[in-house]
């Protein structure tokens, strides 16, 4: 009888920790920001928009997406053309030119209640002063940009209106239901007494089972003096 009550709460304990555990990090939403020496294939960078300083010919491309690191990071759907882009514009004395491709992203990836900007790729050629930044490249063919307290390059051409980098985790749904969308989870929220979904927390339902443990042992042992 002893077993049987704390193999059922020992069941029931893995249970409702299985049931209570959280979704599995996917990664994060954010720009991540490609160069191309001379107008050849994307590379990640290596250093952010405010501080490279692309030369005449160079491309630079944004991509909005959910990635995990630069590894899993997408690139640039259109290439960097520079010639495409920059074709029709001169050489002046005292400037560069810079080709600069923007990629919205897809539907997918975006913030919940935004939608990527139509067309989802725009492109640009920025004729700046011979030192300027990337960023500053940037800003020459797509205002706003928006950017966080730490410089985090956070929205481009108003997109999105809102957030910066939001960690994003992948929801499960029931059997036979089409695939979850990836939704928006901040790392740093406090949930002392729930997951940050109204339900109660794993270490609450833990407790409840050895709650039933003792409980059922409580009785065993009752039942045997008696």
């Amino acid at each position: 009888m002893r077993a049987r009550l704390l193999g059922a709460a020992a069941g029931v304990v893995l249970t409702l920790a299985a049931t209570a555990a959280p979704a599995q990090a996917a990664g994060y939403r954010y720009w991540s920001y490609w160069e191309s020496d001379g107008g050849k294939t994307w590379a990640y960078a290596t250093q952010g928009p405010a501080t490279a300083r692309p030369s005449d010919g160079d491309a630079i491309g944004f991509r909005f997406a959910v990635s995990e690191d630069a590894n899993d990071a997408a690139k640039p759907t259109t290439g960097p053309d520079f010639a495409g882009i920059c074709g029709g514009t001169g050489e002046k004395a005292g400037t560069k030119r810079v080709a600069v491709v923007i990629d919205f992203g897809t539907a997918q990836d975006a913030p919940q209640g935004e939608t990527p900007p139509e067309p989802p790729v725009k492109t640009g050629c920025a004729q700046v002063r011979t030192d300027a930044t990337s960023a500053e490249a940037l800003a020459a063919v797509a205002k706003p940009l928006r950017y966080d307290s730490a410089a985090l390059l956070c929205g481009i051409a108003g997109y999105p209106a809102k957030g910066c980098g939001e960690q994003v985790a992948e929801e499960k749904k029931p059997s036979g239901s089409p695939k979850a969308s990836a939704s928006a989870t901040d790392s740093a929220s406090p949930q002392a007494d729930g997951d940050g979904t109204g339900g109660p927390s794993v270490g609450i339902l833990v407790g409840g089972a050895a709650v039933l443990v003792l409980g059922g042992a409580a009785l065993w042992k009752a039942r045997r003096r008696a």
